[in-house]
């Protein structure tokens, strides 16, 4: 009778790999069965996304003042840099001497035009009269009564009157070429000096910049006394009430995910306890790598096959986000679930819930257009 002979530490090796690939096999059909079988798409490669609105200068100017910092939080409308406005301020001056200016010189046309309509009458009058005496001194001249030289003198002042009559009657259409179908304040050279106006208000306007929406102040990059120019970064906003979630999935993740869908997120920031709930809003148009600076160029001879990712829009409860606030960054683990798979993957209508708007700026033309009026009613005439 044989013994058997014991198992060799190579034997023991092998034995031992084959039963962790095992277990390894046995974990990936699990957690593919909870995953895609349960109808549930889950990644932790998702992050806080929101707006950030650049609050920017629209005049060139000299910072002489900062009304707010970094982490601050400001409201809609809030002035948050001054720059110095003197200069803006003389061209306004000036601006309104000449548009009180050309208002005047518009009243003097109009006080011309009727000057030239009555120079007319005049004209015609006289005409009127010298045809007259020409009538009758051409009724005596046949009687002797009066001398042909006389009546030649009188034809001569006929001539004379019919072209003052018409040199004035040129003089009146020039003159009412210039403010026919007008009034004071709609002549052309008022309107002019009433843009400039505007203009130069609006730049005056403009060396106080507000914020234009409600939000946390960040990467502040503006000192006192440091000289901007129109379009020139001065700091950011953040308005934290208006986020989403960024997930990015595999490309083999994105079979059934599609906008409508329900979906919970829990934050590193807050842990388990804290779930949110959110909503699927839709897909981007390309993966990560497409929209990079340098996309890869894949046709070369060593290519290599890289599962790519895509980011999916996931929209936030505003009420969840407002009881823990979130914050631009911020790490997220994200489940989809795909049972309903009715939606469509890409959007097919306008979604109005992602227009943005600001009216802090609605207030300039107003304000210049009120300035133009008092002054054309201040130098029109009575």
């Amino acid at each position: 009778m044989t013994t058997p002979s014991p198992a060799t530490p190579r034997s023991r090796t092998a034995l031992s790999i084959a039963v962790a690939a095992a277990v390894l096999l046995l974990g990936a059909g699990a957690i593919w069965f909870f995953t895609h079988e349960r109808g549930e798409e889950i990644t932790e490669d998702a992050y806080v996304e929101g707006n950030i609105v650049q609050v920017t200068a629209q005049v060139a100017g000299t910072v002489v003042a900062i009304g707010a910092d970094n982490t601050d939080r400001v409201a809609a409308g809030q002035q948050l840099v001054h720059l110095n406005g003197l200069d803006a301020q003389l061209v306004r001056e000036r601006s309104e001497a000449q548009l009180a200016k050309a208002v005047r010189q518009v009243r003097s046309q109009y006080a011309m035009a009727a000057q030239m309509g009555a120079n007319v009458q005049l004209r015609r009058a006289e005409l009127s009269k010298v045809k007259s005496d020409f009538d009758r001194r051409s009724e005596l001249v046949h009687s002797g009564a009066i001398s042909g030289e006389e009546l030649e003198h009188a034809s001569e002042s006929v001539k004379t009157a019919t072209a003052a009559l018409t040199s004035a009657e040129q003089q009146l259409a020039a003159n009412q070429a210039a403010v026919d179908g007008t009034t004071v304040a709609t002549h052309p050279d008022v309107l002019a000096a009433s843009a400039q106006l505007k203009d130069a208000y609006v730049a005056q306007a403009r060396s106080v910049i507000a914020a234009p929406v409600a939000g946390l102040v960040a990467r502040r990059n503006v000192q006192v006394g440091q000289r901007v120019a129109a379009g020139t970064s001065l700091m950011s906003i953040i308005p934290l009430e208006t986020l989403w979630v960024t997930a990015n999935f595999k490309e083999s993740q994105l079979r059934h995910v599609h906008a409508g869908q329900a979906v919970t997120m829990t934050a590193d920031a807050y842990g388990r306890d804290v779930v949110y709930r959110g909503v699927v809003v839709g897909q981007e148009a390309g993966t990560g790598s497409a929209f990079s600076l340098m996309p890869a160029q894949n046709a070369t001879g060593n290519w290599i096959k890289v599962v790519q990712r895509l980011p999916v829009r996931i929209a936030l409860d505003p009420k969840q986000v407002a009881a823990h606030p979130l914050q631009l960054g911020l790490s997220m683990r994200v489940e989809v679930d795909t049972r309903a798979r009715q939606g469509d993957r890409f959007a097919t209508v306008t979604n109005t819930a992602h227009a943005y708007r600001t009216d802090v700026f609605a207030q300039e033309g107003i304000e210049a257009a009120a300035s133009v009026k008092r002054i054309i009613a201040a130098n029109a005439a009575q």
